[in-house]
C-alpha cells in the first residue's frame, strides 16, 4: 500500500464497510446497524485527517497516522510503569520516587537484600561513619539555623529542609494549601515562588519566604515596575518571615518565568496584576536595579520596607567573575544580604526552553562550593547564610549539600511528589492528572488538602530524621559539624576522592585586598586569574 493511494483506499474501504453493514442489517438483522456507532465516528475522523494541513502523516495515513500520535502519548507511562528498572529514568528514578512516597505515606521504607547500586561505578558516593556513633535521641530532631545578619531586626529560625519556590499558578490552589498546612505543622517554611503571595499561601498559617521575581508580582506597579508601597503593605503579614529576590533559577538561568495562557486564570491574573488568558513571560532582568551595588541597595531597601526581615537573593551561578564582583561590592558598601540561595542547573519545576534547561547554569555542587568559598574568601560567610536547591530528596542529599557549605536546603520536585505528583511530566499543559500542577478545577478536586498536608509533614519529618540518623552514625551532634571531608566520591573503579579534595576550601579572608597570597595552589584557576587581572567592578 503506497502513500499516494492510502487516502483513496481509506475511502474505498469505508464505503465497502458501510455497504456491508447495510446489506447485513437488511438480510440478517436490523441490530447490525449498531456498528454505525463505531464506523461513522471513525469515518469522520479519517475525513478530518485527510483535509487537515497540520500533520503530514495524518493526511497521508488517515486514522493510522492518528494512531501513531496516540501510541506516542502512551510511551512515557508505559516506560515508567512497565519497562524501567528501579534505577532508571530521569529526573527522579523509581527508587527515589518510591522513597518519597513511602515517607510521605508513613509506609515501610527499609530495603531488603542490600544496595542495588554498583558501588564500584564512577560517581558512587558515601559518607564516613564513626566507630563511636552517638545516641540518636540525644540529637536535636528538627535542627534549624538562624537567618539574619547584623542589619536584620527580625531574624528567623529556618528549618534545614524547606519547600522550594513554586508559584500559585504553576501549582494548584489545593497543592499550595496542602504544602502550607504541612509546613505549619512541621515548623518549616514554604517559598511562594515569583507568582506573589496568594490567599492560599496565607490560609493555613505556615511560614512563608516571599520571592520577588523580575515581574514583581504582588508588588507590581501599573507599568510593570517595582512598587515600594505595595511591597510594604503585602510584606507586613506575620506569616511572611523572609524575602528572597530571584535573580535566576536553575531550570532557566537568564530567562524569565513562564506561565502558559491556559493556566493564567482571572484569579491568578488579579493576584499578579496581569491580563487573564495570556502567556505571562517575566523579563529576564530586573528593572529596579542595575549592577552589584544596585542589587545591594535594593536588598537594603527591602529590608527597611519589611521592618528588618531577613532579605536575600537567589541565583544559579553563571559568570564567576560577576559573583566575585558582587562580593567585592559587599565589602565596599558594607551592605550584605542575610542569605543567598544557590540553585543548581539540575533544578527546576517550571516550564523552560530545552537549551536553557539542559545546557545553561552551573550544577549545584560546583555552584554551591564556589559560592561558599568565595564568600569565605572575602570574609562574608560569617554574616550570610547560604541556602541550596537542586534535586534534594533524601537525608544523604541533605548531608552532601550541607557538607559543601550550605546552611539549609530547599526541595521542590520532591515536595510535589510528597503531595501527590507522579512525574507524569504534564506540568506545563494544565493537564496534571493528580491536581498538583494544574488550574483545572475538576483535576484539582482529587487533591484532598488534609490528607496531602499530612504527607508533606511526614515526608519532611522522616527526611530530616534520616539526616539526623546519619549524623549520629558519624558521631556528630549538629549539621554544622558536617564538612567536605565527610563525603567521598568514586572517580574511577580504583580511585576515590573526598569532597575536600574535589572542592578544596580556601582560607577565610584570603580574597581581601592584600591577602591574595594565601590562596592554595589547588584552587580554581579562574579565581587566580581574577586576582591577577582585576575585576569588572570598580
Amino acid at each position: 500500500m503506497t502513500i499516494n493511494n492510502l487516502p483513496q483506499k481509506f475511502l474505498a474501504v469505508s464505503l465497502l464497510l458501510f455497504a456491508a453493514t447495510a446489506i447485513t442489517a437488511y438480510f440478517i438483522s436490523i441490530h447490525f446497524l449498531w456498528a454505525l456507532l463505531i464506523l461513522v465516528p471513525l469515518f469522520v475522523m479519517g475525513v478530518q485527517d485527510m483535509i487537515q494541513t497540520d500533520h503530514a502523516i495524518r493526511k497521508t495515513h488517515p486514522l493510522l497516522g492518528r494512531l501513531r500520535y496516540f501510541l506516542e502519548s502512551l510511551r512515557p507511562a508505559i516506560r515508567q510503569y512497565f519497562i524501567e528498572s528501579d534505577l532508571d529514568n530521569t529526573p527522579f528514578n523509581r527508587r527515589k520516587r518510591s522513597l518519597i512516597y513511602q515517607r510521605a505515606k508513613k509506609a515501610k521504607e527499609t530495603v531488603p537484600f542490600g544496595t542495588q547500586l554498583n558501588i564500584y561505578d564512577e560517581g558512587y558516593e558515601w559518607m564516613t561513619h564513626s566507630t563511636y556513633p552517638l545516641d540518636f535521641d540525644s540529637i536535636e530532631q528538627n535542627p534549624k539555623v538562624s537567618v539574619g545578619g547584623p542589619d536584620c531586626k527580625q531574624p528567623y529560625d529556618l528549618s534545614i529542609f524547606n519547600i522550594s519556590a513554586m508559584s500559585f499558578g504553576s501549582l494548584s490552589a489545593n497543592a499550595v494549601m496542602a504544602m502550607n498546612k504541612g509546613a505549619a505543622k512541621g515548623g518549616f517554611a514554604q517559598n511562594t515562588g515569583e507568582g506573589g503571595v496568594s490567599p492560599y499561601h496565607l490560609s493555613q498559617g505556615g511560614d512563608l519566604i516571599w520571592q520577588i521575581g523580575t515581574g514583581y508580582f504582588g508588588c507590581r506597579a501599573d507599568d510593570g515596575n517595582f512598587d515600594p508601597d505595595k511591597f510594604a503593605k503585602t510584606v507586613d503579614h506575620p506569616d511572611i518571615k523572609m524575602v528572597e529576590i530571584k535573580l535566576s533559577q536553575g531550570a532557566k538561568p537568564g530567562h524569565g518565568g513562564i506561565l502558559p495562557a491556559q493556566k493564567n486564570t482571572p484569579e491568578i491574573a488579579k493576584i499578579r496584576g496581569v491580563q487573564a488568558g495570556t502567556d505571562v513571560l517575566s523579563p529576564p532582568y530586573h528593572k529596579a536595579f542595575q549592577g552589584p551595588e544596585g542589587l545591594l541597595q535594593f536588598v537594603a531597601q527591602l529590608r527597611q520596607l519589611s521592618k528588618g526581615r531577613p532579605v536575600g537573593f537567589k541565583l544559579c551561578i553563571g559568570s564567576e567573575i560577576e559573583f566575585y564582583d558582587l562580593c567585592k561590592a559587599m565589602v565596599k558598601t558594607g551592605i550584605k544580604p542575610d542569605f543567598i540561595t544557590i540553585d543548581g542547573g539540575e533544578g527546576g519545576t517550571g516550564a523552560a526552553p530545552v537549551e536553557f534547561s539542559d545546557s545553561l547554569g552551573m550544577p549545584l555542587r560546583d555552584g554551591l562550593s564556589f559560592a561558599v568559598d568565595t564568600l569565605r574568601g572575602f570574609d562574608l560567610k560569617k554574616d550570610i547564610k547560604v541556602l541550596a536547591a537542586g534535586k534534594i530528596s533524601c537525608g544523604f542529599d541533605l548531608a552532601k549539600t550541607l557538607a559543601l557549605g550550605a546552611d539549609a536546603c530547599y526541595s521542590a520536585r520532591a515536595m510535589m511528589m510528597a503531595v501527590g505528583c507522579i512525574q507524569a511530566l504534564e506540568c506545563h499543559t494544565n493537564k496534571c492528572p493528580t491536581g498538583v500542577a494544574t488550574q483545572d478545577k475538576q483535576l484539582m478536586k482529587g487533591l484532598y488538602i488534609p490528607d496531602k498536608a499530612e504527607r508533606i509533614y511526614s515526608f519532611h519529618k522522616k527526611t530530616v530524621h534520616a539526616l539526623v540518623e546519619l549524623l549520629a552514625a558519624a558521631g556528630m551532634k549538629d549539621p554544622s559539624e558536617l564538612s567536605r571531608r565527610h563525603i567521598l566520591r568514586r572517580i574511577s573503579m580504583s580511585e576515590v576522592r573526598r569532597y575536600d579534595q574535589l572542592y578544596p576550601e580556601i582560607p577565610i579572608g584570603c580574597l581581601l585586598e592584600g591577602q591574595e597570597g594565601c590562596l592554595p595552589d589547588l584552587y580554581r584557576k579562574e579565581m587566580l586569574q581574577y586576582l591577577e587581572n582585576g575585576s569588572n567592578y570598580e
